[in-house]
Protein backbone atom coordinates (compact mmCIF):
# COMPACT_ATOMS: atom_id res chain seq x y z
CA UNK A 1 0.00 0.00 0.00
CA UNK A 2 1.31 3.46 -0.90
CA UNK A 3 -0.63 6.16 1.40
CA UNK A 4 0.85 9.85 1.22
CA UNK A 5 -0.42 13.00 2.63
CA UNK A 6 -0.14 15.76 -0.31
CA UNK A 7 1.18 18.14 2.33
CA UNK A 8 4.00 16.23 1.72
CA UNK A 9 4.50 15.58 -1.54
CA UNK A 10 6.73 18.32 -3.13
CA UNK A 11 5.48 21.53 -5.04
CA UNK A 12 5.62 21.48 -9.02
CA UNK A 13 7.31 24.58 -10.61
CA UNK A 14 4.63 24.90 -13.23
CA UNK A 15 3.75 28.12 -15.79
CA UNK A 16 0.72 28.90 -13.87
CA UNK A 17 2.51 30.54 -11.14
CA UNK A 18 -0.05 28.37 -8.42
CA UNK A 19 0.61 25.10 -6.11
CA UNK A 20 0.59 22.03 -7.64
CA UNK A 21 1.42 18.70 -6.29
CA UNK A 22 1.76 15.45 -8.67
CA UNK A 23 1.22 12.71 -6.19
CA UNK A 24 0.48 10.12 -8.50
CA UNK A 25 2.18 8.82 -12.34
CA UNK A 26 2.43 5.69 -13.84
CA UNK A 27 2.26 5.41 -18.12
CA UNK A 28 -1.56 5.34 -17.66
CA UNK A 29 -2.73 8.25 -15.92
CA UNK A 30 -1.49 11.27 -13.85
CA UNK A 31 -3.25 12.83 -10.72
CA UNK A 32 -2.60 16.42 -9.59
CA UNK A 33 -3.74 17.89 -6.83
CA UNK A 34 -4.06 21.94 -7.21
CA UNK A 35 -4.50 24.99 -4.53
CA UNK A 36 -5.60 28.38 -5.67
CA UNK A 37 -5.67 30.46 -3.26
CA UNK A 38 -8.18 33.91 -3.36
CA UNK A 39 -7.64 35.15 -6.86
CA UNK A 40 -5.91 33.31 -8.35
CA UNK A 41 -6.08 31.29 -11.44
CA UNK A 42 -4.93 28.65 -14.09
CA UNK A 43 -3.71 29.77 -17.42
CA UNK A 44 -6.18 28.95 -20.20
CA UNK A 45 -4.38 26.05 -21.55
CA UNK A 46 -5.02 23.12 -23.56
CA UNK A 47 -3.90 19.11 -22.99
CA UNK A 48 -3.41 16.61 -25.26
CA UNK A 49 -5.35 13.85 -22.83
CA UNK A 50 -8.80 13.83 -21.28
CA UNK A 51 -8.84 15.14 -18.01
CA UNK A 52 -11.77 15.18 -15.00
CA UNK A 53 -11.70 17.65 -12.02
CA UNK A 54 -12.70 16.62 -8.65
CA UNK A 55 -13.53 19.95 -6.69
CA UNK A 56 -12.20 18.90 -2.81
CA UNK A 57 -13.08 21.88 -0.79
CA UNK A 58 -14.22 25.58 -1.72
CA UNK A 59 -16.24 26.92 -4.58
CA UNK A 60 -14.47 28.81 -8.25
CA UNK A 61 -15.18 28.87 -11.90
CA UNK A 62 -13.84 26.74 -14.15
CA UNK A 63 -13.85 26.94 -17.98
CA UNK A 64 -13.79 24.85 -20.86
CA UNK A 65 -14.35 25.36 -24.33
CA UNK A 66 -16.90 28.19 -24.73
CA UNK A 67 -18.23 27.15 -21.02
CA UNK A 68 -18.23 28.63 -17.48
CA UNK A 69 -19.49 27.41 -14.45
CA UNK A 70 -19.45 28.23 -10.78
CA UNK A 71 -18.58 25.05 -8.91
CA UNK A 72 -18.44 23.84 -5.66
CA UNK A 73 -17.13 20.65 -3.43
CA UNK A 74 -17.78 17.49 -4.15
CA UNK A 75 -18.77 18.43 -7.98
CA UNK A 76 -17.08 16.20 -10.82
CA UNK A 77 -15.79 17.69 -14.20
CA UNK A 78 -14.94 16.30 -17.42
CA UNK A 79 -12.61 18.12 -19.45
CA UNK A 80 -12.02 16.34 -22.87
CA UNK A 81 -8.33 16.36 -24.71
CA UNK A 82 -7.45 19.35 -27.02
CA UNK A 83 -10.50 21.93 -25.54
CA UNK A 84 -8.80 24.71 -24.14
CA UNK A 85 -9.71 25.25 -20.57
CA UNK A 86 -9.01 26.98 -16.95
CA UNK A 87 -9.59 27.35 -13.27
CA UNK A 88 -9.91 31.00 -11.33
CA UNK A 89 -10.64 31.12 -7.78
CA UNK A 90 -12.95 34.76 -7.69
CA UNK A 91 -14.11 33.66 -3.81
CA UNK A 92 -12.43 34.35 -0.66
CA UNK A 93 -11.50 30.93 0.51
CA UNK A 94 -9.21 28.17 -0.60
CA UNK A 95 -9.82 26.15 -3.65
CA UNK A 96 -8.48 22.81 -4.06
CA UNK A 97 -9.14 20.59 -6.92
CA UNK A 98 -8.21 17.29 -7.98
CA UNK A 99 -6.89 16.74 -11.70
CA UNK A 100 -6.35 13.44 -13.44
CA UNK A 101 -5.03 13.19 -16.77
CA UNK A 102 -5.77 10.20 -19.02
CA UNK A 103 -3.54 8.18 -20.39
CA UNK A 104 -0.45 10.30 -18.55
CA UNK A 105 0.00 13.09 -20.98
CA UNK A 106 3.48 12.68 -23.19
CA UNK A 107 4.25 16.61 -22.85
CA UNK A 108 3.14 19.53 -21.76
CA UNK A 109 0.40 21.65 -22.16
CA UNK A 110 -0.20 24.31 -24.18
CA UNK A 111 -0.53 27.52 -22.80
CA UNK A 112 -2.82 29.68 -24.51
Amino acid sequence: MNAIEIKDVAINPNPHGVETRRFHENEHVQAVHITLKPGEKLKKHITSVDVFFYVLEGSGIVEIGDEKKKVSKDTFIDSPANIAHCWYNESNEILKVLVVKTPKPSGMAKIL
